[in-house]
């Protein structure tokens, strides 16, 4: 068993910086005590690079095997990405399973530990398809971040509201097709993407609960009462808020409305484009820094030049790192990374770091059913960790105590 000793950093516990040293075995965290200390004085220290179930702390006898001086570091939770469709040229409707191990690797990279592949309103089969190369990525050991699970974006989607989505694809409510989807991934899709307005779904919620995928409501012109009704009916979360749904109104608060005033998770995509500083502003301090997610939305142009791409069926073009479908105003995804985010988030609120981290580490972790394994750091909990510096540039990223 391979152990490293991440000593002198600041870590992040308990949402503030504390001095700790933190031993890292079997792929798992343990916070070790003063007295508990593992000597480290025999062992040469590598120079850092830049880019669950709870557990027995494992024993340690003697030195670790690598020491790592975070002297001037902040060592916080691996980020977690719930909502992603490609980067560095890869488009998950297209991937194959090494195509996802691509992104696994930028992802890493970019402080992102875990992640879960969207995948965007296709055909059955092309759909099917999607899911067989997720399974075929499981089987291999990966060398990035871990790929959690499945998000479909779709295809229970108002064509009003549907963005990049292809209209003629969009569907009503479907649950035989969809509980085929999820017997297909062998239990693996997390969350899925639904308009409430579109006929069955909300009836529906319940039943997709039921199938251990978490909902969250979007590409919605729904009123308040209905978005309200999907809320009650066990909706948990908004995907990328205040884009693609009907715009908040003074007379008719829409669904834009209910997902502020309730206790859903609200995706947020922080590039600046998506949603102005002041709206991600009004979202932070309506919804708390406990129940907004940062997401990328970030498509296979992401960590690539300007130029045409692809998202699912939509030829793209990206100028400027703004992605819209080809000769449209209409945005398609993001070319955003969650390290971005976080320095965006940083700019635009002038809030603290300790305040902002849950937005991509803690909440998506809770919002897809994991925080028991991922995101915060403690005893037990996988060993994905972001090393930054004063300025929150990324020094260091391990996934299962892996350095990437």
């Amino acid at each position: 068993m391979h152990t490293t000793l991440l000593k002198n950093g600041m870590v992040y516990i308990g949402r503030r910086f504390m001095r700790k040293n933190l031993l890292l075995a079997n792929g798992r965290i343990t916070v070790l005590k003063p007295e508990a200390q593992v000597p480290a004085d025999t062992v040469a220290e590598p120079e850092v690079k830049g880019p669950a179930n709870t557990v027995a702390e494992p024993e340690v006898k003697g030195p670790a095997d690598t020491v790592v001086d975070a002297q001037g570091l902040r060592i916080v939770p691996g980020f977690l990405d719930i909502h992603t469709h490609g980067a560095v040229g890869v488009d998950v409707n297209h991937a194959s399973a090494d195509d996802l191990e691509k992104i696994c690797r930028f992802a890493a990279q970019n402080g992102t530990t875990s992640w879960l592949c969207s995948i965007l309103t296709d055909t059955p089969r092309q759909t099917a398809r999607c899911i067989d190369q997720f399974l075929l990525h499981q089987e291999k050991p990966g060398q990035g971040a871990e790929l959690l699970g499945i998000h479909l974006e779709g295809p229970f989607l108002s064509p009003a509201y549907r963005g990049a989505m292809p209209e003629h694809l969009l569907r009503t409510a479907d649950m035989p097709l969809l509980r085929s989807y999820q017997e297909r991934a062998r239990g693996n899709i997390r969350y899925i993407t639904v308009s409430p307005e579109v006929e069955g779904v909300t009836e529906a919620i319940p039943e997709t609960v039921s199938l251990g995928i978490r909902v969250a409501i979007g590409h919605s012109g729904a009123d308040y009462e209905t978005a309200c009704r999907a809320i009650q009916n066990g909706a948990a979360a908004a995907t990328h808020t205040g884009n693609a749904m009907k715009p908040l109104d003074r007379h008719e608060p829409g669904i834009f409305g209910a997902v502020l005033e309730s206790d859903v998770y609200c995706e947020a995509i922080c590039d600046g484009r998506h949603l102005h500083p002041g709206v991600v502003r009004l979202l932070l301090k309506t919804k708390g820094t406990d129940r907004v997610i940062a997401v990328t939305d970030s498509i296979m142009a992401a960590g690539l030049p300007d130029g045409q791409y692809q998202l699912g069926v939509n030829d793209v073009t990206v100028k400027n790192g703004d992605a819209k479908i080809t000769g449209t105003d209409v945005r398609a995804g993001s070319t955003l990374t969650q390290i971005q985010a976080l320095h965006n988030l940083l700019a635009f609120t002038g809030r603290p770091l300790e305040e902002l981290l849950p937005l991509l580490s803690e909440n998506p972790a809770k919002a897809i059913g994991v925080f028991h394994r991922k995101g915060s750091i403690a005893d037990g909990k996988d060993a994905d960790l972001v090393l930054l510096d004063e300025a929150a540039n990324i020094q260091a990223v391990y996934v299962g105590g892996r350095p990437i």
